[in-house]
Formats: structure tokens, C-alpha cells, sequence
């Protein structure tokens, strides 16, 4: 054979007639979508189903197949939630819920039921930074007395899709752009926005994902949602719909997106440093568990299909119950062993809890397991350490790889009467009456490819979202679809978006096309295209104040850090009271200087320094105090670095209080103070200006923290024309 025939190896041509054969097939077929087999799917948007309502089948071999190929993508990395922050805790029920489910872990009110959560980005890697506009994932794993149970859900209610077959479809999209592997841990590219606006049964989600919810402030400060409609059942055999939230005792905040992305570049650890030295510092994180609960066979009466995952239930129509409280007090010790190879899957339930019909979720059940396999090396995944249960357990499984204990006796079977090694003992099952129940729901469908009717409004919990939003946070999420939809480069696609957006509320989709060189959007362009339903329900409620991140009671101060920038001649009495007073109400004050070591006060003692003004920035804290001083003020002052700190907290609407000369460092926005030293001036939102000697008093310290409280002054006037 010739040299290069034989370099050729596999890429030389097939035999004549299977090459033509392989051609003529090719060009003929060249849109048609296959198995990998080469099998013509019928349909790419459906999983086969008992009935267009009822549970996916495990014979649907494409489903399978498409999943199982994702799963196995990526190795030994997550494929999807990569990048995680794990911690210890406990949970604790208010009140026996007897009526209705029969957990054990929410009977007992003195019961502590151990927890392991891990809270993560969905789109970026392991090294990607923590605070990337991205969904958040929060899942909890209950180590309960009748085995683990996994509540693995995300920080917004509902998903981008409909059904679990074009989840794969979905992260191919968002992830890094094959060819050339960019963008990393960013939804702002063409093959996202392109796959988005062809599924308008994203639009909701995508509402959720453009607001300050994919921005948190903190972990911390989050809430989590089950997002599925799962089962409580009762002893008697009861069952209720019921849907999971976690409530942040911090409260719901988020970051200026100008803010979140130079925080990428400052600390990529954002989040995960904040969690971790909250509980070292005995700041555990706690939040309430809540439930919305449906009666079965009264879901019909929601006016939207409960099974459909880019639905949620309006608070407004169904409050939110608190039944218990979970607080996380301890840190991982080895990173790798408890948060990287912690293994959650919606499928780990307890007696008491089952699924329903959520064709998101019953994928869900499959591609779990499956990718565990992979990532963690075979099917003993359960028996490392974070992942063992506190119950007993006992099955006939052995071997197979990474295989942890040690099974003594001869049998691998069951039944048998050789299990204890003594001849007559069987073990063996009850014949049903205990254990886990599955809720025996009727079916009696046609095995069907298509999703059901009731799934297809796509916009009107949309624009319930939008009309829930307080005029600020409409802002923010105008500026997020403008900055996204402009970082994309066919303009074809920017424009379908916006049509889609005409659907949820023109004016919503006219300000966002305003700046992206493209067509006003028209309400009715999206119609027909492939996978468009264009049908909408009549909301039961307009808007919903739940679904707004402000005005919510209990505003706290506890844990936000507060930078305090001093120089030499730092006048120190009025400094030390209002340290003092933020202490006390929990907030953590740092000294930024600009050297390290320590600093003069004007009466000459020494402050030990914290921060310098290159090692650290306003992004990193939540608010800003200035205290007086005509030394320490003037050399702030003449610092660039120090004058650029205070304008931009400024325009991140931050909290920033100026006593006497340290002013000085607003006058670039015209601050000045008022000369009569018995006024406080408040010239703007969340700005104070006041007399140093008005301090001792208290009411500094009063407006000062009531002010942080608040989180952010998102309704300050002209920040865009703030130099930072």
C-alpha cells in the first residue's frame, strides 16, 4: 500500500457502492433529525408519554438515548452546576403535618434532621466566577431516619423548557460555543438568544433570568424553589399537590449588574467566600420552608396546567405556608469529598413524598442516576461519605467499582434463607404494606408523543412577572435583555426575541429593541414558527407582590459589610460610635486606608487598617462611611482611587453617609454639607450627609443602618452620568 494510503487509515473512502448509497441518503435527508442509530425521530420536542398528562416511559428509548449522551459529556465535571458552594446544617419542623404527608422528618418539632446543601451556577465551569448572570441551583439533602431526601431545585420558580427531551437542546445552547469554546459562564451569544427565541415556552423563565434573582447579592440572601409539582401523601393515602420555597431570613437581594461584573474580575469567589466566612464567623445562613398546597383534584381550578414546569403558582392565589427552618452552621472540611462529590437526584423521596406528572421532572428521574454514574465512577456512588444515609440500610447490591463495604454471608440474591448464615431466616419484604407507597394514580391513556394543550400559554405568567416589578427592577431587567441581545451578531435572531417579548408587553419589547439596530417588534411576527402556541389564559391575579425582590419586611443589617475610609488625622470619635452602633446591629465595618498597617487619628492614636485601596473596591461591600477630619479628607481626597471607591458605590446605589469634611469626596456630584451643624442633610436617596457632633446622639447610627437596611437606593436619579 502507498505511504499515503496507508497514513489515510480511517478517512479513506467507503466501497464505491456504500459511499454513493451514503451520499444519495445524505442529500436527500440533510434536515431530517435521527437517532444516533440513524432512526428518523417523529418529534424532538416531546417524551413519549401515558397520555399527553401522564408519566414518561421508560421504554422511550430516544429520550434515553439523548439524555444518556448529554449525561455522559463531560467527565469528571458536572456537566450542568459545576461550579458549587457547599455547607452543613440542620432542619427542624414547625408542626406535625400529619394532615398531609406522612414524612417522618415533618412530624416532630424537637426531630434535628441533618443537611447538606449545595448551592451553584448552571451554565459555567468549575473555575468560572461566582457572580455571572446565571440560575442558581439550591438543592438540600435531608439525611432522614427513613433514608435520604433530596429537594433539588433552583433560585427561580420555573424552567426554560417544558420537557425533559430538550434539555440537551437547552445547555448545548447556553454552554460555551462549540467551535471556538466561548463565551464562558454567559448566556450573551447567539446560540442561547437563537434556541430561546425559537422555544416561547422559555419566555417566562427568561423574564426571571434578565431580573436581579440571577444576580444575588449573597447565597445568603437567596430564596430556593422545588420548581415541580411534587406529592404530599398522608397516611390514609391522601394526596395533595404541593410545591416547595425556601424564604432567606436575610431577605432577597441582588447586585447592580455593572457591579456583578466587576466583581468577577476583583473576587471570582465572590459567593463562595461570603458563605464560608458567614458560618466561620457564627452568621449561619437560615431560611423558612415553605409550601404551597393544592387539594388533588382541584388543580384545574389554578387556570394553568400545575404540571407544566414554566408555570408557578401566584402567592397571590395560594400562599406560601411555613412549616420549617433550616440553618446552616458548619462548613465542608475537604472541599472534594463533601461539596464536589456530594450526588443529589430528585428521585431519592421518603414515604410521604412522591412525583407527579411534570414531564421536566420525570427526565429528571432518569438523567440523575445516570450521569452520577459517570461522574463518580460507577454505581457505589451512595456509599461515599456525604452521600450515606443515617438510616440503616440493607439490599442485595455488591461489587462493582469504588465498592466501600464489606458484605459478609454467601447469598447475592433475594429471596433466600441463607442471608444471616443461618440456615431458615429469610429476608424478605411484607408484601407492600410498608416502605414507600407510590400514589396509585389512575392511567388509561394512549402511549403519545405530543405535550398536552393545557401546556401551551406561554406569556401570560410572564407578563404577570413584568407587572409585578416595581419601576426600578423594570429597569434592570430592559438594561439586561438590551445587554444580552447586543453581545449577539445576527440580527435575525435579536429580532425574533423581541417579537417574542411583543407577546408578554410591547412597551417591555419597544424599549428593549430601542438601541439594537433592528425593527420595531411586532406582537404578531412570532406566530407559526415552529413550536409557537400562540394561546393565552386569563391570570387569576394581575400581579403578584411576592414575585418583587423589594418592600419585603424584615430588612437586616446583620452581616452586610460596611467600608470606613480613614487617612491620617481621621477625626476617631465619631468613627468609634458608629462602628460601635453598626456592630451591634450585626453589620461587619472594615478600614480602608490608603496603606496598610495602621493610621493616625487627629488625636494621635493608632487604627489598625484593614483594606488598602488597591487590594480591595466598593464592590465588595454594601455601603460606604466617611467620617471627618479635615486631614484624613483632604489626602482621601487627592486620591484618585479614593474618590473613584465613593462614586462608585454611589452609582451601585449604595448606602454612603459623609460626616463634615469627608464630604469632600461627593463634591464631584455637587453633595455639599449644610453649614448649620444642627441639620442632617439628606439630599438624595441614601446619601446622609451630618455633623460629626450630631453622633453621640444616636441618630446618625439610626438613619445610617435604617438606610443599609433598605439594601440599595435603586431610584437614584441620573447614576449614568456618574464618572466610575
Amino acid at each position: 500500500m502507498p505511504p499515503n494510503k496507508r497514513k489515510a487509515g480511517l478517512t479513506q473512502p467507503l466501497p464505491d457502492t456504500k459511499q454513493s448509497q451514503l451520499e444519495s441518503f445524505t442529500a436527500g435527508s440533510a434536515n431530517m433529525l435521527t437517532t444516533n442509530q440513524g432512526l428518523q425521530l417523529p418529534d424532538n420536542h416531546n417524551s413519549l408519554k401515558a397520555g399527553v398528562r401522564g408519566p414518561t416511559l421508560l421504554e422511550d428509548f430516544i429520550l434515553r438515548e439523548k439524555i444518556t449522551h448529554f449525561d455522559h459529556e463531560r467527565i469528571p465535571e458536572r456537566v450542568v452546576h459545576a461550579r458549587g458552594s457547599g455547607a452543613h446544617g440542620i432542619f427542624k419542623v414547625h408542626k406535625p403535618m400529619v394532615q398531609y404527608t406522612s414524612a417522618a422528618f415533618l412530624q416532630d418539632p424537637d426531630l434535628e434532621t441533618p443537611v447538606f446543601v449545595r448551592f451553584s451556577t448552571v451554565a459555567g465551569s468549575k473555575g468560572s466566577a461566582d457572580t455571572v448572570r446565571d440560575v442558581r441551583g439550591f438543592a438540600v439533602k435531608f439525611y432522614t431516619q427513613e433514608g435520604n431526601y433530596d429537594l433539588v431545585g433552583n433560585n427561580i420558580p420555573v424552567f426554560f423548557i417544558q420537557d425533559a427531551i430538550k434539555f440537551p437542546d437547552l445547555i448545548h445552547a447556553v454552554k460555551p460555543e462549540p467551535h471556538h469554546e466561548m463565551p464562558q459562564a454567559a448566556s450573551a451569544h447567539d446560540t442561547f438568544w437563537d434556541f430561546a427565541s425559537l422555544m416561547p415556552e422559555s419566555t417566562h423563565m427568561l423574564m426571571w433570568a434578565m431580573s436581579d434573582r440571577a444576580v444575588p447579592r449573597s447565597l445568603r440572601m437567596m430564596e430556593g424553589f422545588g420548581i415541580h409539582a411534587f406529592r404530599f401523601v398522608n397516611a390514609r393515602g391522601d394526596s395533595h399537590f404541593v410545591k416547595f420555597h425556601w424564604k432567606p431570613k436575610l431577605g432577597v437581594h441582588g447586585l447592580a449588574w455593572d457591579e456583578a461584573q466587576k466583581i468577577a474580575g476583583k473576587d471570582s469567589d465572590f459567593h463562595r467566600r461570603d458563605l464560608w466566612e458567614a458560618i466561620e464567623n457564627g452568621d449561619f445562613p437560615e431560611w423558612n420552608l415553605g409550601v404551597q398546597i393544592v387539594d388533588e383534584g382541584k388543580e384545574d381550578e389554578l387556570g394553568f396546567d400545575i404540571l407544566d414546569p414554566t408555570k408557578l403558582i401566584p402567592e397571590a392565589q395560594v400562599p406560601v405556608q411555613i412549616i420549617g427552618t433550616m440553618v446552616l452552621n458548619r462548613n465542608p472540611d475537604n472541599f472534594f469529598a463533601e461539596t464536589e462529590q456530594v450526588a443529589f437526584h430528585p428521585g431519592h423521596l421518603v414515604p410521604g413524598i412522591d412525583f407527579s406528572n411534570d414531564p421536566l421532572l420525570q427526565g429528571r428521574l432518569f438523567s440523575y442516576t445516570d450521569t452520577q454514574l459517570s461522574r463518580l465512577g460507577g454505581a457505589n456512588f451512595h456509599e461515599i461519605p456525604i452521600n450515606r444515609g443515617v438510616c440503616p440500610m440493607h439490599n442485595f447490591q455488591r461489587d462493582g467499582l469504588h465498592r466501600q463495604t464489606i458484605n459478609k454471608g454467601r447469598v447475592a440474591y433475594e429471596p433466600n434463607t441463607l442471608g444471616n448464615g443461618l440456615q431458615g431466616t429469610e429476608f424478605r419484604v411484607d408484601g407492600g404494606t410498608q416502605g414507600f407507597q407510590s400514589y396509585p394514580e389512575q392511567l388509561d391513556s394512549p402511549k403519545i408523543r405530543r405535550r398536552s394543550p393545557s401546556f401551551d400559554d406561554h406569556f401570560s405568567q410572564a407578563t404577570l412577572f413584568w407587572n409585578s416589578q416595581s419601576v426600578a427592577e423594570k429597569d434592570h431587567i430592559v438594561a439586561a435583555f438590551r445587554f444580552e441581545l447586543s453581545k449577539v451578531d445576527v440580527p435575525e435572531i435579536r429580532q425574533r426575541m423581541v417579537d417574542n417579548l411583543a407577546h408578554v408587553d410591547l412597551k417591555l419589547a419597544t424599549r428593549v429593541a430601542a438601541p439594537l439596530g433592528i425593527k420595531s417588534p411586532d406582537p404578531k411576527a412570532a406566530a407559526g414558527r415552529l413550536g409557537f402556541r400562540d394561546h393565552r389564559i386569563s391570570n387569576k391575579v394581575n400581579e403578584d407582590p411576592a414575585l418583587s425582590m423589594l418592600g419585603r419586611a424584615g430588612a437586616s443589617v446583620k452581616t452586610r459589610k460596611i467600608a470606613m475610609l480613614v487617612a491620617d488625622g481621621v477625626e476617631a470619635a465619631s468613627l468609634r460610635r458608629l462602628q460601635q452602633d453598626l456592630a451591634d446591629a450585626g453589620a461587619i465595618c472594615k478600614l480602608v486606608a490608603p496603606h496598610l498597617g495602621s493610621v493616625s487619628t487627629a488625636s494621635g492614636r493608632q487604627l489598625a487598617v484593614d483594606f488598602t485601596f488597591t487590594n480591595t473596591a466598593s464592590v465588595m461591600f454594601d455601603a460606604v462611611l466617611i467620617p471627618g477630619g479635615s486631614q484624613s479628607a483632604a489626602a482621601l481626597s487627592a486620591m484618585g482611587e479614593a474618590v473613584h471607591f465613593v462614586l462608585e458605590a454611589y452609582k451601585h446605589c449604595k448606602t454612603i453617609c459623609a460626616l463634615n469634611d469627608g464630604v469632600q469626596l461627593l463634591s464631584t456630584l455637587g453633595f455639599n454639607l449644610d453649614k448649620n451643624p444642627d441639620v442632617i442633610a439628606v439630599p438624595t436617596a441614601g446619601v446622609i450627609m451630618a455633623d460629626a457632633r450630631k453622633v453621640a446622639d444616636g441618630q446618625v447610627s439610626q438613619d445610617f443602618i435604617a438606610a443599609i437596611a433598605l439594601h440599595r437606593h435603586w431610584d437614584r436619579l441620573n447614576i449614568d452620568a456618574v464618572p466610575a
